[in-house]
């Protein structure tokens, strides 16, 4: 990749010292000991600072944004902000697009194993693992902890899902309650969700005899999700998915739209945000993934077929998927590199000729 975005560790140099020395020795180790301690002081202080409570049972619960409904973001191609040595970088989809290029070596393996150059995004919710059933339980334990019941209606039922926790429990369940115990609420409620989340081990059917498939074909891929990066890592290890994903993007990475998770992923997987495809199951992420200039393929499922219409590919199961979809979808833009090009001649108008009659 010739630009200098890449997730490169800067390593200071270091000076020459003379190991033999037994007294700078244990200054050494005394050194390093003082700068574990501060970094473990750090590390607590940092906890503490962000909120981080305990469920009380042993499970510490983090600020998250799973009850938070996000911005689509991107509509305007705009992106985020990284900071790189040389000062703050500004990174949007046309940046991407332009600086993430291919080194010679790459293209020509792309250009022989095309499945390659492409990257997949996949969300979270309800395409790794199907989170519904987590935070519908997560509602139904507060409301018996409030000696309250949450209606069967559907329309309810989808606002749970799919809206923020203020507004179900101001416009919805209308509970009525002040702001102190509205925050009260939604903070047990996340608590509620994380204890729950510790006895998901099942991924999405059919989910991993596709990943399976996709690794065979060294397809680089990443996901998505608002969890924090200790519960993310954790909950992919219990249902035997870590070694699929290249790349995750979680809350520690400060995305502040669906859109900036996506262009994330993507400079994780270093794949322009044009060569990734990103499976979703919520039409917001699809317009999000659209918004990003990426492909986007819709699970069925949480919401019905009629509102994933503007989905590139739309499927009930990973089962109905193959590689050959894949290529599919970029089959209408081709490839710039190695492809049989008409070389363009230059036809300059033939000079004229200086004809000279003589008389005799």
């Amino acid at each position: 990749m010739d630009c200098g975005i890449g997730s490169s560790s800067f390593i200071p140099p270091r000076s020459v010292i003379d190991l033999r020395n037994p007294n700078l020795s244990l200054k050494l180790r005394c050194q390093r000991l003082n700068g574990r301690k501060i970094r473990r002081g750090l590390v607590v202080s940092r906890a503490s600072d962000s909120g981080e409570r305990d469920s009380g049972n042993g499970v510490p619960v983090p600020p998250s944004k799973v009850f938070v409904q996000e911005a689509i973001g991107a509509e305007y191609g705009e992106g985020f902000e990284t900071f790189r040595m040389d000062g703050p970088l500004k990174v949007d989809v046309d940046y991407l697009n332009d600086n993430l290029q291919e080194g010679v070596l790459q293209r020509i393996r792309h250009a022989m194993k095309p499945d390659e150059a492409i990257g997949l995004i996949f969300s979270w919710d309800n395409v790794v693992a199907d989170t519904r059933l987590l935070k519908l339980n997560a509602w139904r334990q507060l409301a018996s902890e409030e000696g309250k019941e949450i209606p069967t209606d559907d329309h309810i039922r989808r606002a749970i899902l799919h809206t923020s926790a203020d507004h179900v429990l101001q416009k919805v369940l209308c509970w009525q309650k002040g702001e102190s115990e509205l925050e009260q609420l939604k903070s047990r409620l996340s608590q509620l969700y994380y204890e729950n989340l510790l006895q998901l081990e099942t991924p999405m059917e059919g989910l991993k005899e596709w990943l399976d498939a996709l690794y065979t074909a060294s397809i680089p891929c990443a996901v998505v999700s608002c969890l924090d990066r200790r519960n993310m890592l954790e909950s992919l290890q219990r249902m035997g998915l870590t070694k699929y994903f290249q790349a995750i993007v979680t809350e520690e990475d400060g995305m502040e739209s669906i859109a900036h998770r996506f262009l994330s992923a993507a400079l994780k997987l270093d794949r322009k945000p044009s060569k990734c495809v990103v499976f979703e199951d919520d039409p917001r992420g699809i317009t999000a993934a659209h918004n990003c200039t990426m492909m986007a393929v819709a699970l069925i499922g949480a919401h019905p077929a009629y509102e994933l219409e503007q989905a590139d590919l739309a499927v009930a199961s990973f089962g109905e998927l193959s590689v050959i979809n894949l290529r599919r979808l970029f089959a209408h833009k081709g490839s710039s590199f190695m492809d049989l090009q008409k070389q363009v001649e230059d036809k300059s108008p033939p000079k004229r000729k200086l004809m000279i009659d003589t008389l005799f």
